[in-house]
């Protein structure tokens, strides 16, 4: 008797599979090619494959059961339904601006909150994207553009005679995934396999987000694999079963029988940045170079499984490719960088590693889109070493347009001089405030000078950002990790230097005078320009990682400008920035 339990029809991305789960004793060809007019294609080779299968041991009953579901105009209008969202998602026309509209209208409800009397199209809107139908919609809308809307399907029903077993009979047409790899995990359509230590069985060892098996949802880990295109793959290496998929062309039919257990798990939507290159084809660790994804530090990534905790996956945030590729994790890299850094401290390759600790161990930074808002505005910082020039970049910048762009008036112990202003030059306060203030981590920023104490409060820069200015800092790099916080946003833009030659010559053809000299009566010395060299490289080695641009100080016009297209930026495109800023 043919005991059928469940049939599911997919056809996506010019990949067609269904999937059969019936008894052992019922293991023949249920795939063929028939079609007809204007039904969909999946449904047509199923339907045409039935006449195969009435020379199989089944009843009536059951043929004509399947037979006018498959004709059924519910279920043609319901993958009609289902190809129309796929297609369109798929397609350079029609594709979402964003995925999080909804943390987007939460932005705009804040901001109406504050001008709900300024006029009555205020209060409408603020009313309107308050309504059930409406925050539904833009629900639904992240959900799509999420492709959160892939089928979960039901665990397949047991069979109660113990002599049967489930049998998947699954078949994926016009695949071009990758079929070469490692020897212990080979990619097949969009999944990898491998010996099973206890049975020796070949069974699914990872399947990869997007790729063809993943998007068929019959593919799962742990799934024994029984016949590759009706080939017995048993007592067989995943190498056998390579050189088996290599020789295939078109349709590859796979006989599976399911894992006893199937963890559903739903793709991750975190988001990441990489703080570090990586090239699968060089890590001789990667348990499958070609299903490795390749990326550039600064990279956005999306982290679509963390299962493995060695192995993510990951696809370029923007990249329209399905299928996500292997990254090394955290953990993993995490324990890269510290063999590295130990084994070049070692070697007395680098003396900066003396000084480095588990915190400042830069791999990804889990991130999310911040969206600018009229009248608050993030504080532009610029970091860099000492004499590369970030005093002449922000005096030229608050040039521009004083009324907009705005600097904290720093604080000092020392005395007032005649002719200076309190809350001009300098807030003058006792030596006493000043200390009890730097206790209680008020400043961002201070040093001693002369016996004197200097430095620029934290509530002065908020100041700034709450009366609706740009505020303009260029603290010392230490200030960095007082200034990161989700109170204040900053946009931290690093100033670095050309290489030292080409930085003797810029310097040098301009008669720069030198930043370290106090009257500012001469030029650069030799061990100066090499003090800024390695000023900035020690610079990099801490901070790189919490830089949001680099703009090089080769031709100070040069570096002007980009400095004031990036500003113009931040105040008017969406940024990545610390998960935890936008929550």
């Amino acid at each position: 008797m043919l005991v059928i339990n469940s049939i599911i029809i997919r056809e996506r991305e010019g990949i067609s599979t269904f999937y059969v789960s019936c008894s052992k004793k019922m293991t023949a060809e249920l795939m063929a090619n028939g079609t007809k007019e204007k039904w969909d294609p999946a449904l047509s080779r199923l339907l045409s494959s039935l006449q195969q299968a009435r020379e199989l041991p089944s009843t009536e009953e059951e043929l004509g059961f399947l037979s006018d579901l498959l004709q059924s105009k519910e279920l043609h209008a319901l993958v009609n339904v289902h190809n129309k969202i796929i297609s369109n998602g798929a397609s350079d026309k029609f594709f979402p601006m964003l995925s999080t509209s909804m943390h987007v209208m939460v932005d705009v409800l804040e901001v109406l909150a504050t001008k709900l009397h300024v006029s009555e199209e205020c209060k409408e809107l603020f009313y309107l994207l308050q309504k059930p139908h409406v925050q539904g919609l833009l629900y639904s809308h992240d959900a799509v553009a999420q492709k959160d809307y892939y089928p979960h399907l039901p665990e397949i029903p047991q069979e109660a005679d113990e002599d049967e077993e489930t049998i998947k009979i699954v078949q994926l047409v016009k695949s071009n995934e990758p079929l070469s790899g490692a020897q212990s995990a080979e990619p097949i359509v969009g999944a990898t396999i491998k010996t099973d230590e206890e049975t020796g069985k070949i069974v699914i060892a990872r399947v990869m987000h997007g790729g063809a098996a993943d998007r068929s949802g019959l593919i799962h880990v742990g799934d024994e694999v029984v016949e590759v295109n009706y080939i017995n793959v048993e007592g067989k290496t995943p190498n056998d079963v390579l050189n088996i998929l290599q020789n295939s062309e078109g349709t590859i039919t796979f006989k599976l029988v399911p894992a006893d257990s199937k963890l559903n798990i739903r793709e991750s939507k975190v988001r990441v940045r990489a703080h570090f290159d990586y090239k699968a084809a060089t890590d001789p660790y990667i348990p499958c170079k070609e299903a490795g994804l390749d990326f550039r530090k600064g990279d956005v990534l999306h982290i679509v499984s963390q299962d493995d905790a060695y192995w993510w996956q990951a696809r370029r945030e923007g990249d329209r490719n399905m299928r996500a590729g292997l990254i090394p994790s955290r953990a993993l890299q995490e324990r890269r960088i510290i063999h590295d850094r130990t084994q070049s401290a070692k070697d007395g390759d680098d003396a900066e590693n003396d000084d480095f600790d588990r915190e400042q161990i830069a791999t990804y930074e889990e991130v999310a889109k911040l969206y600018p808002r009229p009248g608050i505005y993030r504080p532009i910082v610029l970091i860099g070493a000492p004499g590369v020039g970030r005093n002449e970049l922000k005096r030229r910048l608050i040039d521009t347009d004083p009324d907009k762009y705005r600097t904290p008036t720093p604080f000092t112990s020392r005395q007032m001089k005649p002719g200076e202003v309190n809350g001009k030059e300098y807030f003058f306060v006792s030596r006493e405030k000043m200390e009890e203030d730097i206790e209680a981590s008020k400043f961002i920023e201070y040093g001693e000078y002369k016996g004197n104490l200097y430095g620029t409060s934290a509530d002065s820069v908020k100041a700034i950002v709450n009366s609706g200015h740009v505020c303009i800092l260029n603290p010392h790099y230490q200030a960095l990790k007082m200034l990161r916080t989700p109170q204040l946003k900053p946009y931290i833009i690093y100033i670095k230097p050309p290489p030292l030659d080409k930085l003797k010559e810029t310097r040098n053809a301009v008669h720069a005078r030198s930043t370290f000299d106090v009257d500012n009566s001469r030029g650069f010395t030799e061990e100066e320009f090499n003090d800024i060299i390695k000023a900035a490289n020690r610079i990099e080695f801490l901070y790189d990682h919490f830089f949001d641009e680099v703009i090089v100080n080769d031709d100070l016009a040069v570096a002007f400008s980009q400095l004031l297209a990036a500003t113009n930026r931040v105040e008017s495109e969406p940024s990545w920035v610390p998960a935890s800023w936008v929550q």
